[in-house]
């Protein structure tokens, strides 16, 4: 005959409670863990940013005819310029759903690129998604700045005997005027 093996423990009340408190205020979206999604039903609402591009209005810009006027008027102004190309406009724009306790998470990303030539005339469209965009990482090191490396101590005690008090106003005077500079009174 064998042993009786002890029943699994249960869990306590106040544990059970705790538990059910817990995913009561995730399903109404007071607390949750960062990495949990809450279903868009009882979340925050996604929140559009930047410019975004109408696929109907960019059709209306063809290709060899179009001009920065009509982009502007078509679509309003760029979110950017190309850093070292002033013809080619950058309509950048994103959509973003908050989550509690973490930073804001990309749904969706888009980024028209237009090309004008050197007269204005729209040259090239471009549009790229989410999925084009890649990550960039950080650079290793530090970047050297011009000056003296200076320590803590070298900047706390730096300036001490660096002033003169002589080449103040009044030195070498007493400080009191009224007195007359014959006898004493």
């Amino acid at each position: 005959m064998r042993p009786a093996q002890p029943a699994p423990p249960r869990p306590s009340r106040a544990r059970t409670l705790h538990r059910a408190a817990l995913a009561m205020l995730g399903l109404l979206g007071i607390a949750t863990l960062p990495g949990c999604d809450l279903p868009d039903a009882i979340s925050y609402p996604q929140q559009a940013r930047g410019n975004r591009v109408d696929p109907e209005r960019l059709e209306q810009l063809v290709v060899g005819i179009a001009t920065r006027a009509d982009a502007l008027s078509v679509l309003g102004s760029p979110t950017a310029r190309a850093t070292f190309d002033d013809n080619t406009w950058i309509y950048i724009s994103e959509m973003t759903k908050p989550v509690i306790a973490a930073t804001n998470t990309v749904r969706d990303q888009s980024v028209v690129l237009l090309t004008f030539d050197s007269k204005g005339v729209l040259r090239k469209t471009d549009q790229k998604g989410l999925k084009d965009g890649y990550d960039v990482g950080m650079a290793a090191g530090a970047t050297p700045s011009p000056g003296n490396e200076t320590t803590f101590l070298q900047e706390l005690l730096g300036n001490i005997g660096r002033f003169n008090a002589a080449t103040g106003a009044g030195a070498g005077t007493t400080g009191n005027s009224s007195r007359s500079s014959g006898g004493n009174y």
